[in-house]
């Protein structure tokens, strides 16, 4: 079965990512190496999803948001591979929470973008990762995540 298969039969829709916000590129190629600039949830009118874990947003809740952030990351890699078949592995994954400063479960919180990339790309889902917490993200966004993929 194909990735894309995949997640239509999860009920997953891709859609066109958003235009950068500033001056740099959503992915940039080096060799077999693809490295994607942060993402961060969105709702379906493209708007980020906002709010500081542990205050505003549970774990449990930004575990969501951080599956809703794999699924942004997909969107950008299905647009400039054109085919989510030339995905040879998920490299690395550095996932970044908006949290209070006592929040202390910030892999549980990353496990949604992880969890979701080896449901949908099995072995070749499975990463190197890092999860930290930070005071702030952008646009006040409740989790940011950036990865790099090999590619064929």
């Amino acid at each position: 079965m194909s990735f894309e298969d995949k997640l239509k039969e999860l009920g997953i829709e891709l859609h066109s990512p958003p235009s950068p916000v500033a001056n740099y590129i959503p992915v940039h190629q080096t060799g077999n190496l693809i490295y994607l600039s942060g993402q961060g949830p969105r709702d379906k009118s493209v708007n980020f999803i906002t709010g500081k874990v542990g205050e505003d947003i549970t774990a449990d809740e930004a575990y969501d948001l951080a599956k809703n952030t794999a699924i942004n990351l997909i969107s950008v890699m299905k647009s400039y591979l054109g085919s989510l078949d030339r995905i040879e592995k998920i490299v690395k994954v550095l996932g970044m929470v908006n949290s209070t400063s006592d929040f202390k479960d910030h892999p549980k919180v990353i496990n949604g973008c992880s969890d979701f990339f080896v449901e949908v790309f099995g072995e070749k889902g499975r990463h190197a990762r890092s999860a930290v917490g930070m005071g702030s993200l952008p646009n006040n966004m409740a989790v940011e995540i950036e990865i790099i993929v090999e590619v064929k």
